[in-house]
């Protein structure tokens, strides 16, 4: 497989990642409205997903930006 090929293939596993975990991170979102409607303090747990998966989103978003510039570059010979 040429490294063109893996770089394509692992820009789609990196965009679909990042789909996943923003699915994820709407669920903890979605408590925090919940608790912000029936004016309550939201869970300690549920703040740490938000944390954990927005960090996880930005991590994916960054090696997705590095493995496109890397594509680009090949592209651009």
């Amino acid at each position: 497989m040429s490294r063109k090929s893996e770089l394509e293939k692992a820009i789609r596993e990196s965009e679909n990642e990042i789909d996943l975990l923003e699915q994820k991170r709407l669920r903890s979102m979605s408590s925090f409205i919940e608790a912000l409607v029936n004016h309550d303090t939201p869970s300690e747990e549920d703040i740490e997903y938000f944390k954990t998966f927005s960090g996880l989103i930005e991590l994916e978003r960054e090696n997705l930006r590095r493995l496109t510039e890397e594509l680009e570059k090949l592209t651009n010979r």
